[in-house]
């Protein structure tokens, strides 16, 4: 059942990969090569943490506006790049030549030259010197290898394709053709300003993807990471596939703060793939079942991979939005998850692992219930207890706070002082107790909670909630060994003040070393951007992908995801979803609303950034799949395949959230109406994995299969056969559209078909959505969103839109006729689909019992 140990990786291979695709493959011996690979990231991290900081305000120093940290973040990114990183795999590991210490000092200059001529560079905007045309050419040359270095060669030929057709423009076949620029004008749209490499994306990367990479960094060198596999365990590890279990939620704890997949697979995975041999899981299925859990990590807030962050910028909601919406898909993929591997281990016929000492039911159920007691203790201690302190205090709240904060942290370190402490290794031959495992690390919780408190209740930036979270995380790094060994009365090097700054030094270089790339790739993806600004191919991509697909939204969708997974096995999944979803999200938005259908922003950002994921676990390319083969010893492709077997339950959640925006919290009301959403999204999660997995409580007929398929289908979209029997709304005629608006509540949706032209002089209809604010009358009402209408021989014509106003984002133009308004039906709720899908499930499951039945009797007699 098991591979010969010589064909899996050393642990020292196994960094060499991380290394290869997160951190840089080089390890200098020489002491001074050593030291700038040592302090030039710790000096990136002190300047994050000063730029991250209200600090540059209280003193007014060093005060950096977003263009000159930007520079200053790149500039850090690309020296590193060619120091870190060897030019090819057979250049030397062991030193830096001196080439590359040229290049590295050359393409930090580059980077920093905007900060170092800030002032000059904005007396002179749009008339560059021969200098900074010089500066920019070669910054752009060298960005494209740092990413080749950094990254791979996708990114760096994609960058370059973008940045070919900028100025090859009128030698492209018509389709595609446009004017050109001059190189004037593209060196300045691309370096010179904040509308290519130095634009949003590289924006986010310095405010915000920094501070939460290093707090997961942080984490990791508190012990947290090690607290959370054998959590994992201990819960889960005596189940029947326990360990697969196991691998599943550990993956996603480490996922919550972990932008990586590879890492995420050799962290994890040293502890859980053995295991799961162990137990009866063949080398491929362990190793696929680790790459599903960790690439899925990166789709659970609140980091995800650094793309949260970026979809605030780009679909302009805030990061609490981007973390609700994108929250119940990320649960309920990695409950099917879970579930999957325990069809897996029912037709195995796996058992867990042994427990070291038994717990009747009711200990267990006692220990289960305490830890959730706990858990909800301290978060409404958090939510009510600080929020009352605030009323209170005013403005010596912080101080109280800080003064609770470290009561409780004295209080959670002594609580783990009471019991042993959690093992360091990678073998777990017998579970440790749930209660004492998880008793050894709840003051982990508290940087998360200071996380989040600054997130929800004090409303703080994400950049600003990460910066004081990771304090309370530093301080916790360096004081808890020293702590713990006065709890323990122990004394020794492991409990020393030494040791603990040691943990947060390796913290905070590696925090920086883990952010090389993602600074790269998002400075590269800049360029990709900026093309689609300077050239407007945008508007030729909607064009171009309309006529392949012949206006069909499913399609489209098809090619989209098509398209994502190809890019993304090669690009990063950061830099993957800046460039799909910067060509085909405003594609996907404007042919569903000409097909009738409102499609949110953020569901097509999060549809192309899920397809990105899976990118990681698609052969032939997919990194962590060979990560996970080298621990398991098994096959990489047939690792891949298998993994992404696994990951069709996570393929089919963005097609249906498009249709069914609920699943993201979109238009969900009341508590209730949240439940029913909730469990029907769940149990259709499990249909679906039945079904694909062909195994319910035994294997499935083909009747079977197909009727587990329609169930989940039915429970994802109750509305695709509700709307047949009941429409969900009805045509108004136009002129009726202040009288409509005024019995619209205030808060609701107002829904038009309009028509219009394009630019080419087509005409199009596409449906617009407009929420309404307060107003006594409609008239008020369409005022306040912006619109105003004249009415033209009986045809409802937009007179005016405002500028910035809802009717403006909603793409509503002048000269637009209002067709129709669409009034929602008074129907009984759709849910109701509900019964007969699980009627459905109930025959299965009796049809499998009997089919059960008749198996046993048998051999019973």
């Amino acid at each position: 059942m098991t591979t010969p140990i010589e064909k899996t990786m050393s642990d020292d291979q196994l960094q060499e990969m991380i290394g290869e695709a997160d951190t840089g493959g080089r390890n200098p011996h020489g002491g001074f090569s050593k030291k700038v690979l040592f302090f030039v990231p710790l000096l990136w991290t002190l300047f994050q943490l000063w730029y991250a900081s209200p600090l540059p305000f209280i003193f007014n120093i060093f005060v950096l506006n977003d263009t000159e940290a930007r520079a200053i973040h790149l500039a850090f990114a690309m020296f590193l790049a060619y120091t870190a990183f060897p030019t090819f795999k057979s250049s030397p590991k062991h030193f830096i030549p001196i080439q590359d210490w040229i290049i590295a000092l050359t393409a930090a200059f580059c980077a920093a030259y905007i900060y170092l001529f800030y002032e000059q560079l904005s007396n002179r905007p749009g008339a560059p010197l021969v200098m900074d045309l010089v500066v920019a050419v070669i910054g752009l040359i060298l960005l494209l290898e740092a990413t080749r270095r950094a990254l791979g060669p996708p990114l760096m030929v994609v960058a370059a394709v973008f940045m070919v057709y900028t100025f090859a423009g009128p030698y492209m076949p018509d389709v595609i053709a446009h004017k050109g620029a001059s190189l004037t004008k593209g060196m300045t749209h691309y370096w010179l300003t904040t509308e290519g490499v130095f634009g949003v994306a590289l924006g986010v990367s310095t405010s915000m993807v920094f501070m939460f990479v290093l707090f997961g960094s942080l984490l990791e060198a508190a012990g947290a990471g090690n607290y959370f596999i054998r959590s994992a365990f201990a819960g889960l590890g005596h189940m029947r596939g326990g360990p697969a279990k196991a691998a599943v939620v550990s993956s996603a704890l480490t996922g919550l703060v972990s932008g990586s997949s590879i890492a995420n697979v050799v962290t994890t995975g040293t502890f859980t793939i053995p295991l799961m041999k162990k137990v009866g899981f063949s080398a491929e299925k362990a190793g696929a079942v680790e790459v599903a859990s960790s690439t899925n990590g990166q789709l659970t807030p609140p980091v995800m991979g650094a793309a949260a962050f970026l979809m605030v910028e780009y679909v302009g909601i805030s990061y609490i939005e981007v973390i609700k919406h994108a929250f119940l898909p990320a649960i309920i993929s990695y409950i099917a998850l879970v579930y999957i591997v325990h069809l897996e281990a029912c037709k195995m016929n796996l058992k867990g692992l042994p427990k070291r000492y038994k717990k009747t039911f009711a200990q267990s159920l006692l220990t289960f219930v305490m830890t959730v007691l706990t858990l909800i203790i301290i978060g409404g201690a958090t939510y009510y207890g600080l929020g009352w302190i605030k009323t209170v205090a005013g403005s010596s709240t912080p101080w109280i706070v800080c003064i609770l904060l470290f009561i409780a942290y004295l209080f959670l370190l002594y609580i783990a002082c009471r019991v042993p402490e959690l093992e360091v290794s990678h073998e777990i031959n017998e579970l440790p107790d749930l209660g004492s495992t998880i008793q050894a690390g709840l003051y982990f919780i508290l940087p998360i909670v200071v996380l989040m408190w600054c997130l929800v209740v004090e409303r703080l930036s994400p950049a600003l909630a990460a910066y004081w979270a990771t304090v309370l995380l530093i301080f916790i790094v360096v004081t808890q060994r020293p702590i713990k060994g006065v709890f323990r009365k122990m004394s020794g090097e492991d409990f020393s003040v030494q040791r603990g700054f040691a943990d947060l030094i390796t913290g905070l270089v590696s925090g920086a070393r883990n952010m090389i790339g993602i600074g790269v790739a998002t400075a590269a993806a800049g360029l990709v951007v900026g093309t689609v600004t300077l050239t407007g191919i945008g508007l030729v991509m909607t064009e171009f992908v309309e006529f392949i697909s012949g206006g069909n939204l499913v399609l489209i969708l098809l090619f989209t995801a098509f398209i994502s997974l190809l890019l993304g096995m090669g690009l990063p999944t950061t830099a993957n979803y800046i460039v799909v979803s910067t060509l085909m999200a405003p594609v996907i938005v404007n042919l569903g609303a000409q097909n009738g259908l409102i499609v949110p922003l953020i569901a097509v950002h999060l549809f192309v950034f899920y397809f990105g994921i899976l990118a990681d676990d698609t052969p032939p390319v997919g990194l962590a799949a060979f990560a996970a083969a080298g621990i398991s010893g098994g096959d990489p492709i047939r690792t891949g395949l298998q993994g992404f077997g696994y990951d069709i339950r996570t393929a089919i959640l963005p097609f249906i959230f498009i249709f069914n925006t609920e699943l993201l919290m979109i238009g969900v009301g009341t508590p209730l109406h949240f439940v029913v959403v909730v469990v029907g999204a769940v149990v259709a999660m499990l249909a679906f994995a039945a079904g694909t997995q062909n195994y319910f409580i035994t294997r499935n007929k083909l009747w079977e299969t197909f009727a587990l398929l329609l169930a989940a289908f039915i429970l994802f979209r109750p509305g695709f056969f509700w709307d047949e029997i009941y429409p969900e709304y009805t045509s108004r005629n136009a002129a009726e559209l202040e009288q409509i608006a005024e019995t619209v509540a205030s808060g609701s949706q107002l829904i038009l078909r309009v028509k219009g032209e394009n630019f080419a002089g087509d005409e199009y209809i596409s449906t617009v959505m407009l929420r309404v604010t307060d107003g006594a009358t409609g008239a008020e009402k369409l005022k306040a969103i912006g619109l105003e209408t004249r009415d033209e021989n009986g045809h409802v014509i937009v007179d005016n839109v405002m500028f910035a106003s809802a009717a403006e984002k909603a793409n509503l133009d002048f000269d637009q006729e209002i067709l129709n308004v669409q009034v929602e039906n008074e129907r009984p709720p759709k849910q109701l689909m509900f019964f007969p899908a699980l009627l459905l499930l109930a025959l299965i499951w009796y049809s499998q019992k009997r089919r059960i039945g008749r198996q046993e009797r048998p051999a019973m007699a």
